[in-house]
Protein backbone atom coordinates (compact mmCIF):
# COMPACT_ATOMS: atom_id res chain seq x y z
CA UNK A 1 0.00 0.00 0.00
CA UNK A 2 1.37 3.40 -0.98
CA UNK A 3 2.15 5.96 1.68
CA UNK A 4 0.61 9.36 0.98
CA UNK A 5 2.97 12.20 1.85
CA UNK A 6 2.01 15.60 3.30
CA UNK A 7 1.93 17.17 -0.15
CA UNK A 8 -1.02 14.97 -1.12
CA UNK A 9 0.63 12.46 -3.45
CA UNK A 10 2.42 9.11 -2.92
CA UNK A 11 5.87 9.37 -1.37
CA UNK A 12 8.72 8.72 -3.78
CA UNK A 13 6.84 10.11 -6.79
CA UNK A 14 7.26 13.47 -8.41
CA UNK A 15 4.83 16.20 -7.49
CA UNK A 16 1.44 16.02 -9.18
CA UNK A 17 -0.90 19.01 -8.94
CA UNK A 18 -4.37 17.48 -8.65
CA UNK A 19 -6.18 20.63 -7.57
CA UNK A 20 -5.45 24.34 -7.41
CA UNK A 21 -8.01 26.83 -6.13
CA UNK A 22 -7.80 30.56 -5.50
CA UNK A 23 -9.06 30.42 -1.93
CA UNK A 24 -8.38 33.83 -0.35
CA UNK A 25 -7.69 37.33 -1.64
CA UNK A 26 -6.40 39.93 0.84
CA UNK A 27 -6.34 43.66 0.16
CA UNK A 28 -4.59 46.43 2.05
CA UNK A 29 -7.15 46.46 4.88
CA UNK A 30 -7.82 42.71 4.97
CA UNK A 31 -6.92 40.45 7.87
CA UNK A 32 -4.55 37.66 6.86
CA UNK A 33 -6.12 34.18 7.02
CA UNK A 34 -5.10 31.94 9.90
CA UNK A 35 -4.11 28.97 7.75
CA UNK A 36 -3.05 25.62 9.14
CA UNK A 37 -1.28 24.37 5.99
CA UNK A 38 2.26 25.31 4.86
CA UNK A 39 2.64 28.46 2.76
CA UNK A 40 5.19 29.16 0.05
CA UNK A 41 5.28 32.79 -1.01
CA UNK A 42 6.36 34.31 -4.33
CA UNK A 43 7.71 37.86 -4.52
CA UNK A 44 9.02 39.79 -7.50
CA UNK A 45 8.86 43.07 -9.30
CA UNK A 46 6.10 43.75 -11.80
CA UNK A 47 6.57 42.08 -15.19
CA UNK A 48 9.13 39.55 -13.92
CA UNK A 49 6.82 36.67 -14.83
CA UNK A 50 5.39 35.82 -11.41
CA UNK A 51 1.87 34.95 -12.57
CA UNK A 52 3.27 32.88 -15.45
CA UNK A 53 5.49 30.97 -13.02
CA UNK A 54 2.66 30.27 -10.58
CA UNK A 55 0.38 29.12 -13.41
CA UNK A 56 3.17 26.88 -14.68
CA UNK A 57 3.70 25.32 -11.25
CA UNK A 58 -0.04 24.81 -10.78
CA UNK A 59 -0.27 23.39 -14.32
CA UNK A 60 -3.03 25.86 -15.09
CA UNK A 61 -3.22 28.31 -17.98
CA UNK A 62 -4.76 31.33 -16.30
CA UNK A 63 -5.72 30.76 -12.67
CA UNK A 64 -3.15 33.38 -11.67
CA UNK A 65 -3.99 36.31 -13.92
CA UNK A 66 -1.29 37.22 -16.43
CA UNK A 67 -1.73 40.81 -17.50
CA UNK A 68 -0.17 43.04 -20.13
CA UNK A 69 -0.42 45.80 -17.53
CA UNK A 70 2.46 45.53 -15.04
CA UNK A 71 1.55 46.05 -11.40
CA UNK A 72 -1.83 44.35 -11.78
CA UNK A 73 -1.40 42.12 -8.72
CA UNK A 74 -2.42 44.49 -5.91
CA UNK A 75 -3.58 41.88 -3.44
CA UNK A 76 -2.14 38.88 -1.62
CA UNK A 77 -3.61 35.80 -3.31
CA UNK A 78 -3.70 32.39 -1.63
CA UNK A 79 -3.88 29.34 -3.91
CA UNK A 80 -4.82 26.09 -2.18
CA UNK A 81 -2.76 23.31 -3.78
CA UNK A 82 -3.96 19.69 -3.43
CA UNK A 83 -5.73 20.83 -0.24
CA UNK A 84 -2.28 20.35 1.33
CA UNK A 85 -0.34 23.63 1.04
CA UNK A 86 -0.58 27.15 -0.35
CA UNK A 87 1.14 29.20 -3.00
CA UNK A 88 0.95 32.83 -1.86
CA UNK A 89 1.24 35.43 -4.61
CA UNK A 90 2.50 38.72 -3.15
CA UNK A 91 1.91 42.09 -4.88
CA UNK A 92 4.38 42.96 -7.61
CA UNK A 93 6.65 45.89 -6.81
CA UNK A 94 8.76 48.46 -8.64
CA UNK A 95 6.20 49.56 -11.22
CA UNK A 96 7.05 53.14 -12.11
CA UNK A 97 3.50 54.34 -12.94
CA UNK A 98 2.18 53.56 -9.46
CA UNK A 99 2.07 56.46 -7.01
CA UNK A 100 4.52 56.59 -4.12
CA UNK A 101 1.59 56.33 -1.71
CA UNK A 102 0.38 53.12 -3.37
CA UNK A 103 3.91 51.69 -3.49
CA UNK A 104 4.23 52.32 0.24
CA UNK A 105 0.89 50.60 0.88
CA UNK A 106 1.95 47.51 -1.10
CA UNK A 107 5.27 47.46 0.75
CA UNK A 108 3.40 47.53 4.05
CA UNK A 109 1.21 44.63 2.91
CA UNK A 110 4.25 42.53 2.03
CA UNK A 111 6.10 43.36 5.24
CA UNK A 112 2.97 42.59 7.27
CA UNK A 113 2.65 39.20 5.60
CA UNK A 114 6.33 38.33 6.12
CA UNK A 115 6.13 39.19 9.81
CA UNK A 116 2.72 37.71 10.67
CA UNK A 117 2.21 34.55 8.66
CA UNK A 118 2.57 31.59 11.02
CA UNK A 119 2.71 29.00 8.25
CA UNK A 120 5.21 30.63 5.89
CA UNK A 121 7.90 28.07 5.12
CA UNK A 122 9.88 29.68 2.33
CA UNK A 123 9.92 32.75 0.10
CA UNK A 124 10.81 32.57 -3.55
CA UNK A 125 12.22 35.82 -4.92
CA UNK A 126 11.86 36.12 -8.69
CA UNK A 127 14.53 37.92 -10.69
CA UNK A 128 14.89 38.37 -14.45
CA UNK A 129 17.95 36.35 -15.45
CA UNK A 130 18.75 38.84 -18.24
CA UNK A 131 19.45 41.79 -15.95
CA UNK A 132 21.20 42.77 -12.77
CA UNK A 133 18.79 42.99 -9.81
CA UNK A 134 17.16 46.37 -9.30
CA UNK A 135 17.32 48.41 -6.10
CA UNK A 136 13.77 47.18 -5.36
CA UNK A 137 14.91 43.55 -5.74
CA UNK A 138 17.74 44.14 -3.28
CA UNK A 139 15.34 45.82 -0.84
CA UNK A 140 12.97 42.86 -1.12
CA UNK A 141 15.82 40.47 -0.35
CA UNK A 142 16.64 42.58 2.71
CA UNK A 143 13.00 42.49 3.88
CA UNK A 144 12.96 38.71 3.52
CA UNK A 145 16.12 38.37 5.60
CA UNK A 146 14.79 40.80 8.21
CA UNK A 147 11.79 38.48 8.58
CA UNK A 148 14.12 35.57 9.34
CA UNK A 149 14.29 33.84 5.96
CA UNK A 150 16.89 33.47 3.23
CA UNK A 151 15.31 34.13 -0.18
CA UNK A 152 15.32 31.31 -2.71
CA UNK A 153 15.87 33.02 -6.06
CA UNK A 154 14.02 31.85 -9.15
CA UNK A 155 15.70 33.27 -12.25
CA UNK A 156 12.88 33.80 -14.76
CA UNK A 157 12.86 34.26 -18.54
CA UNK A 158 15.51 31.57 -18.99
CA UNK A 159 14.56 31.08 -22.65
CA UNK A 160 15.49 34.71 -23.39
CA UNK A 161 19.24 34.12 -23.09
CA UNK A 162 21.72 31.74 -24.70
CA UNK A 163 22.96 28.73 -22.78
CA UNK A 164 26.46 30.18 -22.89
CA UNK A 165 25.24 33.20 -20.89
CA UNK A 166 23.53 31.30 -18.08
CA UNK A 167 26.37 30.81 -15.62
CA UNK A 168 27.54 34.41 -15.87
CA UNK A 169 24.01 35.74 -15.28
CA UNK A 170 23.41 33.40 -12.35
CA UNK A 171 26.71 34.52 -10.81
CA UNK A 172 25.62 38.14 -11.25
CA UNK A 173 22.35 37.48 -9.42
CA UNK A 174 24.15 35.68 -6.58
CA UNK A 175 26.64 38.52 -6.16
CA UNK A 176 24.19 41.42 -6.43
CA UNK A 177 21.63 39.83 -4.07
CA UNK A 178 24.35 38.80 -1.58
CA UNK A 179 23.29 35.15 -1.64
CA UNK A 180 25.35 32.59 0.30
CA UNK A 181 27.39 30.24 -1.87
CA UNK A 182 25.19 27.30 -0.84
CA UNK A 183 21.89 29.11 -1.53
CA UNK A 184 20.06 27.66 -4.56
CA UNK A 185 19.18 29.70 -7.61
CA UNK A 186 16.51 28.00 -9.70
CA UNK A 187 16.40 29.05 -13.39
CA UNK A 188 12.94 28.83 -15.01
CA UNK A 189 11.30 29.38 -18.37
CA UNK A 190 7.56 30.00 -18.53
CA UNK A 191 7.69 29.21 -22.25
CA UNK A 192 9.37 25.79 -22.14
CA UNK A 193 8.75 24.97 -18.43
CA UNK A 194 12.47 24.21 -18.09
CA UNK A 195 13.32 24.29 -14.40
CA UNK A 196 9.84 23.35 -13.15
CA UNK A 197 10.88 19.91 -11.92
CA UNK A 198 13.77 21.45 -9.96
CA UNK A 199 11.34 23.83 -8.24
CA UNK A 200 9.00 20.92 -7.49
CA UNK A 201 11.93 18.98 -6.02
CA UNK A 202 12.79 21.93 -3.77
CA UNK A 203 9.17 22.16 -2.59
CA UNK A 204 9.09 18.42 -1.90
CA UNK A 205 12.05 18.79 0.48
CA UNK A 206 10.00 21.21 2.58
CA UNK A 207 6.86 19.11 2.45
Amino acid sequence: METIGPSGYPEGRKMIIKSAVLETVCGITSKLPDNEKPEFAFAGRSNVGKSSLINGLMNRKSLARVSSEPGKTRTINYYNINDSFYFVDLPGYGYAKVSEKEKAAWGKMIENYLKKSRQLKQIFLLADIRHAPSAADKQMADWIRAAGYEPVVIATKLDKINRSQRQAQLKLLRTELSLPSEAPILPYSALTKEGREEIYAYLEEWL
